[in-house]
Order: structure tokens, then sequence, then C-alpha cells
């Protein structure tokens, strides 16, 4: 038992390493990152943290939050809400399934950088460019081959007894989507919409390439820190910086965590 808890803490640790030495790091004045680039704190302080809200006139590290949760909600649920009726379609009907499921699937293997200059000049002449509307509707194309696998696991996982029921009670096929196949599909949908937020706030690639001002998320703000305050890199303000943009996607993993654990044990109908 001390055996097993001892190699848990250890994978705990070393996978996680980066992450812990950037918080450590967080709480560190200048000086001592200088000094002591060990992992033990001699003196904590929250110095970093006031610096990052100290020079919002510059960055505005609010604003870069702000965009970032409305592109990657965007991103997060527009996928689902295109693939879940899509999947029940694919899954119960057969429609698309030789052709669109592969197509849509297959994206995740096509490298994103060969999108970046078509995409470009497509966003150019609809004025998306620099927009959270036009990031998010990228973020949600990123995510949609994940959403269709894990809407057509989740329709799949519901009993055909269901649909014979729902057809014998006179109920329509957007009833029965929405008030049978959607209920029993929540902790598979919850798991995917979680995912793909946290797949779209940590997108880097287009929100440099697609943002300029006005929508430019914190994974791309939190890069404008390093100089933040002159005299070469703040490492204590990046590292408070990126900190705070590991919050959002952490916090709301930690309270659906409930529902990950069903979908990843028992899918959406445990029989």
């Amino acid at each position: 038992m001390i055996l097993r808890w001892g190699v848990f803490i250890l994978a705990a640790l070393l996978m996680n390493f980066p992450v812990l030495v950037t918080l450590l790091t967080s709480f560190k004045s200048n000086a001592e990152i200088a000094s002591n680039p060990s992992l033990w704190v001699e003196n904590w302080t929250i110095e970093n943290y006031v610096n990052v809200f100290q020079i919002s006139e510059r960055f505005d590290v609010m604003a870069y939050l702000v965009n970032s949760a409305v592109s990657a909600s965007i991103g997060a649920f527009l996928p689902l809400f295109v693939c879940f009726p899509a999947a029940f379609a694919m899954e119960r009907k057969g429609i698309g399934r030789r052709i669109l499921m592969p197509a849509v699937v297959n994206l995740r293997a096509v490298p994103l950088i060969i999108f970046a200059i078509p995409l470009y000049m497509m966003y150019q002449p609809l004025h998306l460019l620099d927009t959270k509307f036009g990031l998010g509707l990228i973020l949600a194309v990123v995510n949609l081959p994940l959403a269709l696998m894990m809407s057509i696991n989740a329709v799949h996982d519901i009993p055909h007894e269901l649909d014979d029921a729902g057809s014998i009670d006179g109920a329509s096929t957007f009833e029965y989507l929405l008030y049978v196949v959607l209920p029993l599909s929540k902790p598979v949908l919850a798991t995917a919409l979680i995912f793909g937020f946290i797949t779209a706030w940590n997108e880097f690639l287009f929100g440099l390439m697609l943002t300029t001002r006005d929508a430019v998320p914190l994974t791309v703000g939190a890069s404008f820190f390093f100089a933040a305050g002159g005299g070469g890199v703040q490492w204590g303000v990046t590292a408070a910086v990126m900190v705070i943009g590991t919050l959002p996607p952490t916090l709301l993993g930690l309270l659906i965590y409930k529902q990950i654990g069903q979908s990843v044990m028992g899918g959406a109908v445990k029989g």
C-alpha cells in the first residue's frame, strides 16, 4: 500500500513538475529567482501578482481573460450544438457515417498550420480578424472531431428499445432527441465540453495569427509579459500570468469532476 502511494505521488510530481515550478516561481521575488533556482521558496511574496494588474495599462490581463473565456466558450459549445444531432443521424439513421464521419475525425491528423494562410485570406474580407467570434469559430472547428466522436459514443450507448418506446408514445425525432437522448447523454457531453474548452483555452497558433489587439487570448497575451517591466525577461510576472491563465479550466474541471468520471467509467447509460 505504501509502495503504491509512493509510486503514485512520484508519478504525479514528475508529470506536474513544470506546473509546480511555474507556481513556485510566481511567489518568488526577482532577486530570489536570480539567486535561488531551486524549488524552495525562502521569502514568499505576491508581488508578481500585484505587478500583473499594475501594468494593465499596456497589457490588460483581465481583457485577455475575457477574450479567452468568450472564444473558448464558442469553441466548446458550438461543436456540440452541431455534432450532437449529427451523431444521432449517423448512429441511428446511418446518414454520413461512411464519408462525413471519417472526414471530420481525420481533421485531428491534419497539422493546423496548413490552414493558416487560407484561413487568414478568408477571414479578412469577412471582417472576422481580431474578433472573439472569429477566433471562436476556428476553435470550434478544431474541437469538431472530439465532439463528434464522443457524441456518437453517447448515442451508441443508449438502448434501441428506447427508440421503439419513443415511437410508440408518439414522440417526434426532435422530441425524442431533446427529452430522451440528451438527458441520458449529459455525462459524456459534459466531458466533451470540458475537454473542448480546455483545448480551445490553450490554443496559441490561431490566437497569434488571427488577433492583434481587441481579441487577443491569454495564451498570446501572456507572452507579452516576458519583457513587460523592462530590463529583460520578468520571469516572476510571467509565471504569475501563466498561473492565472490555468485557473479557469482547472476550476471548471474540478466542478464537474463527477460527470467526467461517470462518462469515462460507464458511458451515458449504465447497464
